[in-house]
Protein backbone atom coordinates (compact mmCIF):
# COMPACT_ATOMS: atom_id res chain seq x y z
CA UNK A 1 0.00 0.00 0.00
CA UNK A 2 1.61 3.66 -1.10
CA UNK A 3 1.35 5.88 1.35
CA UNK A 4 1.34 8.89 -0.91
CA UNK A 5 -2.55 8.80 -2.25
CA UNK A 6 -3.30 7.85 1.64
CA UNK A 7 -1.88 10.78 2.77
CA UNK A 8 -2.54 13.03 -0.08
CA UNK A 9 -5.96 12.64 0.75
CA UNK A 10 -5.49 13.54 4.52
CA UNK A 11 -4.13 16.12 3.34
CA UNK A 12 -7.25 17.29 1.51
CA UNK A 13 -9.40 16.87 4.67
CA UNK A 14 -6.61 18.89 6.76
CA UNK A 15 -7.36 21.48 4.78
CA UNK A 16 -10.54 21.76 4.65
CA UNK A 17 -10.45 21.50 8.40
CA UNK A 18 -8.46 24.46 9.12
CA UNK A 19 -10.73 26.17 6.95
CA UNK A 20 -14.07 25.06 8.89
CA UNK A 21 -11.95 25.99 12.10
CA UNK A 22 -11.27 29.21 10.52
CA UNK A 23 -14.97 30.12 9.74
CA UNK A 24 -16.44 28.97 13.24
CA UNK A 25 -13.51 31.11 14.96
CA UNK A 26 -13.29 34.28 13.07
CA UNK A 27 -12.02 36.14 16.15
CA UNK A 28 -9.10 34.32 16.60
CA UNK A 29 -8.31 34.04 13.13
CA UNK A 30 -5.16 36.17 13.32
CA UNK A 31 -3.64 34.50 15.57
CA UNK A 32 -3.42 31.33 13.90
CA UNK A 33 -1.29 30.18 11.25
CA UNK A 34 -3.24 27.89 8.36
CA UNK A 35 -0.33 26.12 7.32
CA UNK A 36 0.49 25.12 10.22
CA UNK A 37 -3.06 23.67 11.36
CA UNK A 38 -2.38 21.76 8.18
CA UNK A 39 1.16 20.45 8.73
CA UNK A 40 -0.69 19.66 12.44
CA UNK A 41 -3.37 17.71 11.12
CA UNK A 42 -0.71 16.10 8.61
CA UNK A 43 1.35 14.86 11.39
CA UNK A 44 -0.59 13.44 13.32
CA UNK A 45 -2.50 11.12 10.05
CA UNK A 46 1.66 10.15 9.99
CA UNK A 47 1.46 9.10 13.17
CA UNK A 48 -1.60 7.10 13.19
CA UNK A 49 0.11 5.90 9.98
CA UNK A 50 2.89 4.81 12.18
CA UNK A 51 0.88 2.92 14.44
CA UNK A 52 -1.12 0.91 12.28
CA UNK A 53 2.10 -0.54 10.73
CA UNK A 54 3.85 -1.32 13.71
CA UNK A 55 0.97 -2.72 15.46
CA UNK A 56 0.60 -4.67 12.18
CA UNK A 57 3.38 -7.28 12.64
CA UNK A 58 1.85 -8.27 15.41
CA UNK A 59 -1.11 -10.12 13.63
CA UNK A 60 -1.70 -13.88 12.82
CA UNK A 61 1.57 -14.27 15.56
CA UNK A 62 1.31 -16.80 17.64
CA UNK A 63 4.18 -15.58 20.29
CA UNK A 64 3.15 -13.29 23.38
CA UNK A 65 3.93 -9.88 23.31
CA UNK A 66 6.76 -9.25 25.57
CA UNK A 67 8.44 -5.79 26.55
CA UNK A 68 10.58 -6.09 23.62
CA UNK A 69 7.60 -6.54 21.62
CA UNK A 70 6.20 -2.92 23.20
CA UNK A 71 9.33 -1.54 22.66
CA UNK A 72 8.93 -2.01 19.17
CA UNK A 73 5.28 -1.68 17.98
CA UNK A 74 3.92 0.83 20.64
CA UNK A 75 6.96 3.29 21.80
CA UNK A 76 7.69 5.00 18.54
CA UNK A 77 4.48 6.32 18.61
CA UNK A 78 4.89 7.76 21.84
CA UNK A 79 8.36 9.13 21.15
CA UNK A 80 7.56 10.60 17.90
CA UNK A 81 4.44 12.40 19.54
CA UNK A 82 7.54 13.70 22.28
CA UNK A 83 9.53 14.54 19.24
CA UNK A 84 6.55 16.49 17.15
CA UNK A 85 6.10 18.62 20.43
CA UNK A 86 9.86 19.09 21.10
CA UNK A 87 10.12 20.57 17.15
CA UNK A 88 7.31 22.40 16.85
CA UNK A 89 6.43 23.78 20.44
CA UNK A 90 2.94 21.83 20.25
CA UNK A 91 1.60 19.81 22.51
CA UNK A 92 1.51 16.75 21.19
CA UNK A 93 -0.60 13.56 23.53
CA UNK A 94 -2.63 10.65 23.48
CA UNK A 95 -5.47 10.75 25.32
CA UNK A 96 -7.94 7.90 26.77
CA UNK A 97 -10.35 7.28 29.23
CA UNK A 98 -9.36 3.79 29.40
CA UNK A 99 -5.43 4.47 29.15
CA UNK A 100 -2.77 1.77 30.40
CA UNK A 101 -0.76 4.66 31.24
CA UNK A 102 -1.83 7.65 33.61
CA UNK A 103 -0.10 10.59 31.59
CA UNK A 104 -2.61 9.43 28.88
CA UNK A 105 -5.78 10.13 31.57
CA UNK A 106 -8.32 13.03 30.41
CA UNK A 107 -6.96 16.30 31.98
CA UNK A 108 -9.41 19.08 30.70
CA UNK A 109 -13.29 19.73 30.28
CA UNK A 110 -12.26 19.80 26.55
CA UNK A 111 -10.73 16.14 26.50
CA UNK A 112 -13.63 14.09 28.39
CA UNK A 113 -16.05 16.55 25.94
CA UNK A 114 -13.74 15.14 22.97
CA UNK A 115 -13.70 11.83 24.13
CA UNK A 116 -17.75 11.82 24.70
CA UNK A 117 -18.48 13.69 21.25
CA UNK A 118 -16.13 10.87 19.65
CA UNK A 119 -17.49 7.97 21.45
CA UNK A 120 -21.51 9.52 20.45
CA UNK A 121 -19.96 9.53 16.65
CA UNK A 122 -18.45 6.91 15.61
CA UNK A 123 -17.85 8.28 12.02
CA UNK A 124 -15.89 11.75 13.58
CA UNK A 125 -12.31 11.77 12.32
CA UNK A 126 -11.02 15.09 13.66
CA UNK A 127 -12.08 18.25 14.86
CA UNK A 128 -10.52 21.44 16.11
CA UNK A 129 -11.89 23.55 19.47
CA UNK A 130 -10.39 26.89 20.90
CA UNK A 131 -8.84 25.84 24.09
CA UNK A 132 -6.60 27.07 27.29
CA UNK A 133 -4.05 25.09 28.18
CA UNK A 134 -1.95 26.05 31.16
CA UNK A 135 -2.05 29.43 31.19
CA UNK A 136 -2.05 29.69 27.16
CA UNK A 137 -4.69 30.55 24.38
CA UNK A 138 -4.45 27.98 21.37
CA UNK A 139 -6.43 25.54 19.42
CA UNK A 140 -6.34 21.87 19.71
CA UNK A 141 -6.81 19.39 16.94
CA UNK A 142 -8.60 15.80 18.36
CA UNK A 143 -8.06 12.92 16.21
CA UNK A 144 -9.58 9.42 16.97
CA UNK A 145 -7.84 6.06 17.36
CA UNK A 146 -9.78 3.13 16.12
CA UNK A 147 -8.96 -0.24 17.62
CA UNK A 148 -7.61 -2.45 14.87
CA UNK A 149 -7.43 -6.46 14.51
CA UNK A 150 -3.86 -6.31 15.72
CA UNK A 151 -4.34 -4.02 18.42
CA UNK A 152 -6.27 -7.22 20.44
CA UNK A 153 -3.29 -8.54 21.12
CA UNK A 154 -2.81 -6.38 24.43
CA UNK A 155 -5.98 -4.50 24.56
CA UNK A 156 -8.75 -7.40 23.96
CA UNK A 157 -9.73 -9.63 27.19
CA UNK A 158 -8.43 -8.81 30.27
CA UNK A 159 -7.51 -12.31 31.06
CA UNK A 160 -6.07 -12.75 27.44
CA UNK A 161 -3.41 -9.66 28.26
CA UNK A 162 0.46 -10.75 28.33
CA UNK A 163 2.22 -11.18 31.31
CA UNK A 164 4.24 -7.65 30.73
CA UNK A 165 1.27 -5.89 30.91
CA UNK A 166 -0.15 -7.85 33.80
CA UNK A 167 3.20 -7.30 35.81
CA UNK A 168 3.89 -3.16 34.71
CA UNK A 169 0.95 -1.82 34.93
CA UNK A 170 -1.25 -3.24 37.63
CA UNK A 171 -3.62 -0.12 36.72
CA UNK A 172 -4.39 -0.99 33.78
CA UNK A 173 -7.71 0.01 32.21
CA UNK A 174 -7.00 -0.32 28.22
CA UNK A 175 -8.87 -4.02 27.98
CA UNK A 176 -12.04 -5.51 27.04
CA UNK A 177 -12.07 -3.50 23.33
CA UNK A 178 -13.37 -5.17 20.38
CA UNK A 179 -11.98 -4.32 16.73
CA UNK A 180 -13.62 -0.87 15.45
CA UNK A 181 -13.89 0.60 19.34
CA UNK A 182 -12.77 4.06 20.05
CA UNK A 183 -9.86 3.62 21.73
CA UNK A 184 -8.45 7.02 22.53
CA UNK A 185 -7.14 10.25 20.75
CA UNK A 186 -4.65 11.72 19.39
CA UNK A 187 -4.57 15.46 20.91
CA UNK A 188 -2.14 18.43 19.10
CA UNK A 189 -2.35 21.99 20.84
CA UNK A 190 -1.13 25.03 18.83
CA UNK A 191 -0.67 28.15 20.69
CA UNK A 192 -1.83 31.18 19.41
CA UNK A 193 0.27 33.65 17.85
CA UNK A 194 1.60 36.67 20.00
Amino acid sequence: MSITPWLRRFSLMAIALVAVFLWQTPLQAQSLNPEELSEAVTQIEQLDGMRSQLASGLEGTNTEPTLETFKQVCKPVGMRAKQLSQETGWTVQQIAEKYRNPDHAPKTESAEFALNLFKENPTLVGYWDEETLDGQQGARYFRRINVEASCQVCHGRKGDRPDFVKNNYPQDLAYDFEVGDLRGLYSVFIPYLN
